[in-house]
């Protein structure tokens, strides 16, 4: 076994991001001073947005964005199951109703064929809007999911925590970047350390629509305004007034300055990224126990994660990590936790994600993630799968 594990993912912390946090530090502003807004702007402009949204969490921008479209008791939703619990979770907070949808067996996103089916199979109006996740890297096509939306007069989130800069080709030949805003209604964005972009905590929820744009404004900051064109009156400078009943989801100026940092070699991660799915996809191309992510040529798949579905595949995850490989399982189907169970989901409900659920595997995927190392754990994952 390796004296140190090599994790399935890795922040990557540089001298320049502990400078930029450091000079922030320094600064008159640890909480929401300038770095917010530069953060916004120069994220909003890498993913091609007109707005963006800075938040405490991904969780906390999913929520935001339910809200901010109205997600209200008694209304249902529909979700994909593969994907982490906050994707369906932030319908819930609102007192929204989930309705899962099954995957395409290629792709691992939600069925479109599926989704089409079930918004035909019910009345107009049962649904209110879609969930969706670019899951593990790879871009949903919005052009055909804002079709399907709009037949059936739903609005789009797009979870692209798992794919900032990826992108995919309309039907004309454009390439739409992930989070732009022009098709999807609010799209959301993880910083987690794993992720592509790291503040440790934190999200951004894009938008091109100023009214989305305003309510997620307010309800980010307890529901509060200075806004002197919405008070209702003013008593002063130092009026504000508390118009909804908001939550505390803002990031913090240090925070932003790191993503800023971090913002500023995205695409040289992306680049990495590639290279790393590349050495996978031709070492195990001649396996056939091993089946390794789609790839097409009218998209850029970011990979946040590369998984790998495997016979065995608890066989194959004890070895790694009794080898000090630490591969990990995304997700279990979110249809059959216990929570989403009480409302009658059960095994067999949805078969395709059932089935991934029973064979994937991610295995390490970071920038950081040396030759050597990417070359011990494909010889381990070889080693196992063919004895």
């Amino acid at each position: 076994m390796r004296e140190k594990p090599i994790p399935y993912g890795r922040q990557h912390i540089t001298d320049e991001d502990v400078a930029a946090v450091f000079e922030t530090l320094r600064s008159d502003f640890l909480t929401q001073g300038p770095k917010i807004e530069e953060f916004e702007r120069k994220f909003a402009d890498y993913v091609g947005a007109r707005h963006a949204v800075a938040v405490n969490n991904a969780t906390s921008g999913l929520h935001l964005a339910a809200r901010a479209l109205g997600v209200a008791p008694g209304q249902r939703v529909i979700v994909t199951p593969m994907t982490f619990a906050a994707s369906a979770n932030c319908i819930r907070y609102c007192g929204g109703d989930v309705t899962f949808c099954d995957i395409d067996p290629d792709t691992y996103l939600m069925d479109e064929g599926k989704l089409s089916a079930l918004l035909e199979s019910n009345p107009r109006g049962t649904f209110a809007g879609i969930v969706v996740v670019d899951f593990a890297g790879y871009p949903h096509n919005l052009e055909r999911l804002r079709a399907i939306a709009d037949r059936h007069g739903l609005w789009i989130i797009e979870d692209a925590c798992h794919a900032p800069g990826a992108w995919w080709t309309d039907s004309a030949g454009h390439r739409h970047t992930t989070g732009e805003g022009s098709l999807a209604d609010c799209c959301v964005f993880s910083f987690h350390p794993v992720k592509h972009i790291a503040t440790g905590e934190g999200g951004m929820v894009t938008t091109d629509s100023p009214e989305l744009l305003e309510r997620l404004r307010l309800f980010r900051t307890h529901g509060i305004t200075r806004d002197p064109a919405r008070l209702s009156h003013s008593d002063g400078g130092w009026y504000y007034e508390m118009q909804e009943l908001g939550f505390n989801y803002r990031l913090t100026d240090f925070q932003a300055a790191l993503g800023i940092s971090q913002l500023d070699r995205a695409d040289a991660g992306i680049a990495r990224r590639q290279e790393i799915a590349r050495r996978y996809d031709e070492a195990f191309a001649c396996i056939e126990a091993i089946r390794t992510p789609r790839r097409a040529d009218d998209i850029l798949h970011a990979f946040h994660l590369y998984i790998i579905q495997v016979p065995d595949r608890k066989g194959l995850y004890d070895f790694l990590r009794s080898e000090g490989v630490l591969a990990q399982v995304h997700y279990a189907p979110l249809h059959l936790m216990p929570y989403y169970r009480q409302f009658g989901w059960k095994e067999g409900d949805l078969p395709v994600v059932e089935e991934y659920y029973r064979h994937c595997l991610s295995l390490p995927m970071f920038p950081t993630l040396t030759d050597e190392e990417q070359q011990y754990v494909i010889d381990k994952v070889i080693e196992f799968v063919t004895r």
